[in-house]
């Protein structure tokens, strides 16, 4: 992607599952809450993919949850904007760039069984017979990054290696983008490429998926904890929906959440906790304002 606010907006919205029962709110004063759906696959799969979300959020709301598909990345955040849709689930750089445009604020973040945390890193990657041991050895090599809006594919790791004084602008021999993690693990397995970007539990996940073998690879270079997704909501959606929809989310326990397997919980966030995210565009000299 382009760094257009139409591909920036990223992210996917999976399934949760069953929780506490809450009181209900007022059928009179709020019939329906809508959540979005990034087009991550066509809208049916996407439904699907995310109902036992919804079907927990109803149960614990005590009111209709329909989900929203948008066309495309964008359309989410301008749902939001517009006040078509109530709640949305965003990658972390999507999120900082919706901000910008939609009144919408951070409240919740998944913990997924596979990593224990709310949190992940960027890594930047080599086969161990490349002779690449630090950042200092990238110099002169091929590389790839994920894509241009990726968090932890591009954003993150150009900003790291901008900060140890290497120019990824002139000190690679030749870059290349592969649009995903996976396809990142294989460049590197397969030699097509010196070095590239993953995220660390996407990595493990290609380790399990048999993609790559752990004992061929070494991590040249780590970021900073990147916080995970947030969950988000539209500002001017009534405090009392809020205080329901924020414990909807947190009594979520123990199911499965579409691609990420076992989902632990929801735990709550803030929208300072993404200016690591902020600090990192403007390594980059990104002005998200002015982003289109």
């Amino acid at each position: 992607m382009n760094l257009s606010r139409r591909k920036i907006i990223t992210g996917a919205l999976a399934g949760a599952g069953a929780a506490l029962a809450l009181p209900q709110i007022g059928r009179a004063q709020t019939k329906l809450v809508k959540v979005g759906l990034i087009p991550s696959e066509d809208s049916r799969a996407m439904l699907e993919s995310s109902q036992q979300l919804l079907d927990a959020l109803e149960k614990n709301l005590g009111i209709k949850v329909q989900g929203f598909v948008a066309a495309d990345y964008n359309g989410v955040i301008e749902a939001m904007r517009s006040g078509h849709v109530d709640v949305a689930y965003l990658g972390p750089f999507s999120y900082v760039l919706g901000t910008t445009v939609a009144p919408i604020e951070a409240f919740a973040t998944a913990e997924t069984a596979k990593s224990g945390r709310t949190f992940y890193h960027s890594q930047i990657i080599a086969r161990k017979d490349s002779g690449i041991k630090e950042v200092k050895d990238l110099k002169g090599r091929t590389f790839a990054f994920v894509d241009p809006s990726s968090t932890s594919g591009h954003l993150f790791p150009k900003a790291g290696l901008m900060k140890l004084g290497f120019d990824p602008e002139k000190d690679f021999s030749r870059v290349l983008f592969t649009g995903s993690h996976d396809a990142n693990a294989l460049a590197v397995a397969n030699k097509r490429v010196d070095a590239a970007t993953i995220a660390d539990r996407i990595f493990d996940a290609a380790v399990q998926k048999k993609l790559v073998d752990p004992a061929d690879i070494q991590v040249v270079w780590r970021s900073d904890p990147i916080p995970e997704s947030p969950t988000c909501w539209r500002k001017n959606l009534p405090d009392e929906l809020k205080k329901q929809i924020k414990s909807a989310f947190l009594n979520i326990r123990d199911i499965t959440w579409a691609d990420q397997g076992k989902l632990n919980r929801f735990v709550e966030t803030n929208d300072q906790a993404y200016d690591i995210i902020r600090e990192t565009a403007k390594t980059l000299n990104l002005d998200l304002g002015k982003m289109k």
